[in-house]
């Protein structure tokens, strides 16, 4: 018999905190490329401290998160929080906040590669060049991503790094050519430039800048000790990117100080002139030669544009991803999550949201892709230090291997400072966006209330509570808690469905990260057809098996359609098992009126079965509770 694993010896958890800082430094860090110009538009002279207070409630947030996905090292987020601390409904407005915030990175990281590939082509720099640039970066990788394209995550670290590296460059060249501080102190008008409203309006358009800590939160499962790990990871994104948002302002407005126009208005070329490429703004105004210049032009322009495609193509994904999780607690139509029969992608749900993108994208107005930003961002966060002050109070003796070191006692609960500090500014951040924005504020509650409703009108519709949360159940399989199998075989029988309590169990009980399991799709073809006869919508059928198989668990699955006579179907399987040495066959038992209908592949399987056999059993229609497994060993 093939090879068993304990399960505590084969745990692939592969990211340690460097891997998990460069995933989120790679995502934050690509908002300096616009966040810089659109916060400077605001706030003007004040824009260094603007994204230092936000960057404290950055910080605040950080610790939220770093508490609550230590606690739940899974996917999610926000949402995950929400669902754990209060109930599905408010676990759903934060999943749809996050649905916004990826809408809006698609649209808004799209809309700035073309500014910065302008330093090759000036069209690319001003409309309709930029609209239509951006909208074509969305439709590449919205095509990539229904063919099954993926990010390489060593390209991503060295990026990120080379990212970073670029800006400690600037900083230092600035610090060193331009940086003044009677500048600076001159650019402060308090009061009139900027305007209290503008300054508050810039520091929540400059959270913008803070907005990628949900990326270490979604790679917790596969983090190397999260209780250490994540903690660790969360610090260096908060040291780096704080540090990057002090000095660069600095430099920016050193080089580009605040002036009067001919309008008698205060302004910066900063958030004018280069509000669209701000990075560009600075090597132009950091008074080099004119060759070195065009050097450093052509450097950062590539660089920012790569960086900025990536931070697209990581929007589409996280979109995709996300609405398929939806789908899966039932907070979403199951036809957003069905998967393309041949590329094995969610395609619906990327088609709809690049489409959703480039419409967000049509105006080219940068500020309000920005401040829509907040607006979702703001949101989602202020759940997420709701939900950790609320598992406090709910579940004060659950283990918690960290937490933030501020805590106070309130009403017998022990509170985190930094969750109520983050909480209330993030709030506020939301309340001023909308107050000070009537467009984003009517877009903003119209998105809310068109997820609400429909939300509302899919639950009732399939008769599921509100607030109860119901799923697609993940089991852990019975009676095999302590093993894990190095290969499985995952049969779908012609005249079952595909199951997705049949593929998680598989996938808990697979030690292999890749390719561990093997789908074997059975198409059973009548007798008086050739073996290889065309049966189009039969094959297509059992092909979207393997695909909905691969959305689940990965690359740890490969299948293929198998044809078989019928009768032959149990044979095929058990020859299958025998000959590729499998561990185990996973198989489902459906049951109709509670009674278990046993058919005549499952009990040739379980007859001829060359190893352990794990029949998972499913009542029709079962959304909750944990579907009885039994194993058969040879």
């Amino acid at each position: 018999m093939a090879e068993r694993i304990p399960r505590d010896q084969s745990l692939s958890r592969i990211y340690g905190s460097g891997a998990l800082f460069a995933a989120a430094y790679g995502n934050v860090g690509s908002s300096i490329y616009y966040a810089l110009g659109v916060t400077a538009a605001f706030a003007l002279g004040l824009t260094p401290v603007a994204f230092m207070i936000a960057g404290l409630i950055f910080i605040c947030t950080a610790a939220t998160y770093a508490e609550a996905t230590v606690m739940y090292p899974e996917a999610g987020g926000s949402s995950s929080f929400g669902r754990h601390a209060f109930n599905e409904l408010v676990s759903f407005i934060a999943a749809w906040a996050q649905m916004l915030n990826y809408t809006i990175t698609v649209a808004i990281s799209a809309y700035f590669v073309p500014h910065y590939l302008a330093v090759f082509w000036p069209v690319l720099g001003q409309s309709p060049g930029d609209i239509i640039g951006g909208a074509i970066v969305i439709v590449f990788l919205a095509w990539l991503n229904i063919r099954g394209g993926q990010e390489s995550a060593r390209l991503n670290i060295i990026l990120a790094v080379a990212d970073l590296a670029t800006q400690v460059v600037l900083v230092g060249i600035g610090m060193f050519l331009v940086f003044n501080t009677d500048v600076l102190v001159s650019n402060i008008h308090l009061g009139v430039a900027p305007t209290w409203p503008d300054f508050a309006l810039g520091i929540a358009v400059g959270m913008i800048a803070y907005t990628g800590i949900e990326t270490i939160s979604n790679m917790s499962e596969e983090a190397k000790d999260a209780a250490r790990s994540v903690p660790q990871g969360v610090a260096l994104v908060v040291v780096a990117v704080l540090a990057m948002y002090l000095f660069i302002p600095i430099v920016a407005l050193s080089a580009m100080p605040v002036e009067l126009n001919q309008a008698g208005e205060y302004v910066t070329e900063l958030g004018t002139t280069f509000a669209d490429d701000p990075i560009l703004g600075i090597v132009e105004n950091l008074g080099l030669s004119s060759g070195l210049t065009d050097i450093l032009r052509v450097y950062v322009g590539v660089l920012a544009a790569v960086i900025l495609v990536i931070a697209t193509n990581a929007g589409l994904i996280g979109v995709s991803r996300l609405s398929y999780s939806m789908g899966q607690y039932r907070q979403l139509p199951e036809v957003i999550r069905q998967i393309h029969p041949t590329y094995r992608t969610p395609y619906i749900a990327i088609i709809f949201f690049a489409i959703l993108a480039i419409v967000t994208l049509v105006p080219g107005q940068a500020s309000f892709l920005a401040t829509m930003y907040s607006f979702g961002a703001m949101l989602s966060f202020t759940i997420a230090h709701a939900a950790v002050i609320r598992l406090r109070q709910k579940d004060p003796d659950r283990e918690r291997s960290w937490k933030p070191r501020a805590n106070f006692r309130f009403r017998g609960s022990l509170i985190p400072l930094t969750a109520v500090l983050g909480g209330f500014g993030t709030f506020a951040a939301w309340l001023v966006v909308m107050a000070l924005n009537p467009v984003t504020l009517a877009v903003g509650m119209v998105w809310v209330a068109l997820g609400l409703a429909g939300y509302v009108i899919y639950r009732r519709h399939q008769e599921l509570p509100l607030t109860g949360t119901v799923k697609v159940l993940l089991p852990e399989p019975l009676g095999v808690e302590e093993i894990e199998y190095k290969s499985v075989i995952v049969a779908f029988p012609a005249d079952q469905p595909f199951s997705e309590e049949v593929m998680a169990t598989a996938a808990k009980l697979t030690s292999d990260r890749r390719r561990g399991i093997h789908i074997t799709a059975l198409l059973t073809v009548p007798t008086h057809l050739p073996l290889e006869g065309a049966m189009v919508d039969e094959e297509k059928e059992a092909q979207s098996k393997i695909e909905r198989a691969k959305l689940i668990a990965g690359l740890r699955v490969s299948g293929r359609v198998e044809r078989v006579r019928p009768g032959q179907e149990g044979y095929f399987i058990a020859r299958q098992a025998r000959a590729s040495k499998a561990a185990a066959i996973v198989i489902g038992l459906r049951s109709r009126r509670g009674v278990p209908q046993y058919g005549k592949t499952l009990e040739t399987v379980m007859r001829e079965r060359p190893c352990r056999v794990i029949v998972v059993s499913e009542g029709p229609g079962t959304v909750e509770g944990t579907p009885a497994t039994e194993q058969v060993t040879a």
